[in-house]
């Protein structure tokens, strides 16, 4: 008779394996293309787009940014669309390539060493202290960024690497850079909120008040706060986590934002201000949110998966099946492990599944699955950073957490 135990044990070494090969094709496929593709949002990257008189107005540039974006069939080589490094597809892959560095997927320190050059030469120009911007013109609802302009989202990311270099190399520098992107936070952006709460604007242009942004910004004015015991930067760190804390919904969920047509609810913006409210916690060693988190991850857990374990896009709607959802959803589940003993266990179905139906055998990873029809674009900030990240998260966690078979099982 076969012992289930060391059939379980030899399935979780079986899995572990097949993830590793899922990320070494990753790896062959981006650094082929030396980190650069193309991206949902860079319509407006085309000289087409650019050569037409008259449409450079707000209403032509949302037009053309949602037809590129929502089109199944890649416009973009007719367009003149070229494929670019994104600077926060770059602090992603930063990230990633120091944990898998770490694991022993990355064989040495030179691929980390020169992206993070990169991701510091790509800064914002013209601007004291350091910040980073998409490399498109983006046209929103309510206000137009251009082509590298600074945003909170771009710039804790890419501190958040400088930090993780900093851990991984210990070079000042480094965090040096990360600290002068706090600084960005601080003095480059609007906020608004009262004496006792704040929430951080997504750009200079802007005063919106939009919660992943925001707790984000939090969380990494916090890991500055906890690697340089700086305390300007814990202060407004509290008041921005006070803001969207108070705005959480009564079932735990957050809207998108404050503003009347940013009251959805989706998978993984409401998966970063779990994790943001998380690492919060951990960097100030406040356990005050607990009660906040373990109510937000109970409604994350149980309207963001299919039965069978499929990401959701909205907490009301599977369809469609994106990318990032699969993505951030293994991040979710991995950080917020110690709230639920099933996280893992659900994780590695939603990575299983993500591998199965999303990953090319060339290596990258498809865009979205809709009711009928996959979207097979590559995009390398949206889908192959992202992916790249967070399986290298899922990756860490799986091979640290007691498995059948284990003494501590």
């Amino acid at each position: 008779m076969k012992n289930p135990t060391m059939t379980l044990a030899k399935s979780h070494y079986n899995s572990i394996t097949h993830l590793e090969n899922s990320i070494k094709k990753l790896l062959d496929y981006c650094e082929a293309d030396n980190w650069a593709g193309f991206d949902p949002f860079d319509g407006l990257n085309s000289r087409v787009f650019k050569a037409v008189p008259g449409v450079d107005t707000r209403f032509w540039r949302l037009i053309f940014i949602q037809a590129i974006k929502r089109s199944p069939i890649n416009l973009r080589h007719v367009l003149l669309i070229p494929k670019e490094q994104n600077p926060k597809g770059i602090a992603l892959f930063c990230s990633a390539l120091i944990k898998l560095r770490d694991l022993r997927i990355l064989e040495n320190d030179d691929t980390v060493c020169h992206l993070l050059n990169r991701l510091i030469e790509l800064r914002s120009q013209n601007i004291d202290d350091y910040c980073w911007g998409y490399n498109f013109d983006w046209q929103s609802r309510a206000f137009f960024l251009p082509r590298f302009a600074p945003n909170i989202i771009c710039t804790t990311f890419a501190g958040n690497a400088l930090i993780d270099a900093y851990e991984k190399y210990g070079r000042a520098d480094y965090l040096d850079t990360a600290v002068s992107a706090g600084r960005f936070l601080l003095q480059g952006l609007n906020s608004s909120g009262s004496d006792d709460e704040l929430c951080f604007s997504y750009t200079p242009f802007d005063h919106g008040q939009v919660h992943n942004a925001n707790l984000l910004g939090a969380a990494f004015l916090s890991r500055l706060y906890s690697s340089t015991g700086e305390k300007s930067f814990l202060d407004p760190a509290h008041r921005a986590v006070r803001f969207s804390v108070k705005r959480q919904h009564e079932d735990g969920s957050w809207p998108y934002g404050e503003h009347e047509n940013q009251k959805w609810i989706d998978n993984f913006h409401t998966g970063y201000n779990l994790v943001a409210l998380k690492k919060f916690s951990q960097y100030t060693h406040d356990d005050s949110l607990t009660d906040t988190i373990r109510k937000g991850y109970h409604f994350y857990r149980n309207h963001f998966f299919t039965v069978d374990g499929l990401p959701k896009y909205y907490h009301n709607g599977l369809y469609p099946i994106d990318i990032h959802s699969i993505a951030y959803s293994l991040i979710t589940l991995a950080e917020l492990s110690d709230f639920d003993e099933s996280a893992l266990e659900l994780a590695e179905r939603v990575c299983k599944w993500g591998i199965k139906n999303m990953q090319d055998e060339t290596g990258y990873f498809y865009c979205q699955k809709n009711r009928f029809f996959k979207n097979r674009i590559s995009y390398m900030r949206w889908s192959q950073a992202w992916m790249l990240y967070a399986l290298s998260i899922f990756l860490h966690n799986i091979r640290i957490a007691p498995h059948p078979g284990s003494p501590a099982s």
